[in-house]
């Protein structure tokens, strides 16, 4: 970009016949040459939007007239000239709604206008006002000037912008940069911004309503509001191309505040996309949001969260989840580490496999057999009962009684279905049904929760081994003695 007064683009000399009314130099140090007649559209229609918001006004209009002509009109406070001195404006420095600060973006867009030969016409109760290349005062250059004549309609309400030479598709790229006349809708809204459905093929990032970026991979597009002091800061002149460092964090703050349960549920979706690496960005680059989405589906849904490698281990919990209306969400190893132990928006704890055991076995039942119910089969094998621990001592002390059921708890580690447990509240020694197969099934079911009784400890410990060599030494030294 070079100044205006050296620019390619100054190629036509001074109006012979300017229009009517004071000249006004417009004192514009750049052009930007890269912009196109639809971004001085842009400008244009978001000064209106400005002052539709800062006015509480009726909608603007844009609309074009029998001769071609473009029209744009908001229901404001009308425009004065002294508004194109002005580099900023407290009254919307103040407003975190509006898009801009006054007078900088309308200055860009009418150099654009005038470099690409169209003209304007700017109408309010206070004055009218077009444009044309005159001398600069006290310098044997042409400068581009406002042209301020009293106003045609001192009744007019607002302002209206009557620009001739614009194309219709001028005008549809600009609207296309608004969210106002996108066809995106709206799925939540807080105090962050908004989460919107993105309509086509590469999601955008609205500032306060205007496209400042476009996402390929983002889920959603998003329209934040109030703007941070980084995208202030990096929303320059040109308002396109802002780096997503920008506006990641705030998206993001707008995302962990979702509470509505169609952006979680596209959230936790995506999340199944994680094993072929196709999870869009929202979920590859922040846990913190993989995170929310679980908090609000566990409360909002009865799901098991689970780790693609849980899905081959625990194949038969998971189908007993999924035969029980659980729904099976699949998510990252890291992803299962920060949730595990944590909490839902309800205080409830996020089921991930080790609490959907826990549940399982808070809500479980044994269906005990009777002796007498039992098959012949089976009753001859549960009446050794006694010779088998015979052969370790006797029964010990702790243990008052030995029980069949159908059912069986889960091993905590493996998930799958056990042959036996000791259970210390009832001073039993539990076998599942199945073990009453064979002798040396039950026999060895039975001694290895024998051996959790004596000890009073769990798989995989020293005292458990210890006590379980013992009883093998036992039946050893029981069956040897016998041969002998």
């Amino acid at each position: 970009m070079g100044s205006q007064e050296s620019s390619p683009h100054d190629s036509r000399e001074q109006d012979l016949n300017p229009p009517p009314g004071k000249p006004f130099d417009l004192n514009i140090e750049k052009i930007l040459e890269s912009w196109e007649m639809c971004d001085g559209v842009r400008e244009v229609i978001a000064n209106a939007i400005d002052e539709q918001i800062l006015r509480n006004t009726r909608d603007i209009e844009i609309r074009k007239d029998k001769e071609g002509k473009w029209h744009i009109r908001d229901y404001g406070q009308g425009l004065r000239y002294v508004h194109l001195t002005q580099k900023e404006n407290k009254e919307k420095l103040t407003n975190p709604k509006v898009i801009g600060k006054f007078g900088i973006g309308l200055k860009d867009a009418l150099a654009t206008f005038d470099r690409k030969g169209a003209r304007v016409m700017i109408k309010s109760r206070f004055n009218d006002m077009t444009t044309a290349k005159y001398k600069k005062h006290g310098f044997d250059i042409l400068t581009l000037h406002a042209f301020v004549a009293n106003p045609s309609d001192p009744t007019l309400v607002g302002t209206e912008f009557t620009i001739s030479g614009l194309t219709d598709r001028d005008v549809a790229k600009a609207k296309d940069l608004f969210l106002k006349f996108s066809r995106e809708s709206v799925l939540e809204r807080n105090q962050y911004g908004e989460v919107l459905r993105r309509k086509d093929a590469r999601a955008r990032v609205y500032a306060n309503g205007v496209k400042v970026a476009e996402e390929e991979n983002f889920l959603f597009s998003y329209n934040i509001t109030p703007l941070t002091k980084k995208i202030k800061d990096a929303l320059n002149r040109e308002r396109t191309n802002v780096g997503r460092t920008a506006y990641s964090d705030r998206v993001k703050s707008i995302l962990i505040a979702s509470k509505s349960t169609d952006v979680a549920r596209s959230l936790a979706n995506d999340l199944k996309n994680y094993d072929a690496g196709s999870m869009h960005a929202e979920l590859q680059s922040w846990i913190d949001v993989q995170e929310h989405a679980v908090k609000i589906l566990n409360t909002t849904k009865r799901v098991l969260f689970i780790t693609s490698n849980e899905l081959i281990t625990a194949r038969d919990m998971v189908d007993e989840a999924e035969k029980s209306g659980v729904e099976i969400i699949t998510i990252p190893e890291s992803l299962k580490f920060r949730i595990q132990g944590k909490k839902d928006y309800e205080g409830n704890p996020i089921r991930v496999l080790d609490e959907f055991l826990r549940e399982r076995e808070e809500s479980f039942v044994f269906k005990f057999v009777e002796v007498n119910s039992l098959k012949a089969s089976e009753r001859a094998i549960f009446t050794m009962t006694n010779r088998i621990l015979d052969l370790v001592g006797g029964k010990p002390e702790v243990v008052k009684s030995v029980k069949i059921s159908e059912t069986m708890r889960r091993d905590p580690i493996s998930f799958f279905e056990l042959d036996g447990i000791w259970d210390p509240k009832s001073q039993s020694i539990i076998v599942k049904r199945n073990a009453l197969e064979t002798l040396e099934k039950y026999a060895g079911t039975l001694l290895h929760e024998t051996a959790h009784a004596e000890s009073g400890t769990r798989d995989v410990t020293r005292e458990f081994e210890t006590e379980l060599t013992e009883f093998l030494g036992d039946v050893a030294s029981s069956a040897l003695k016998g041969k002998g």
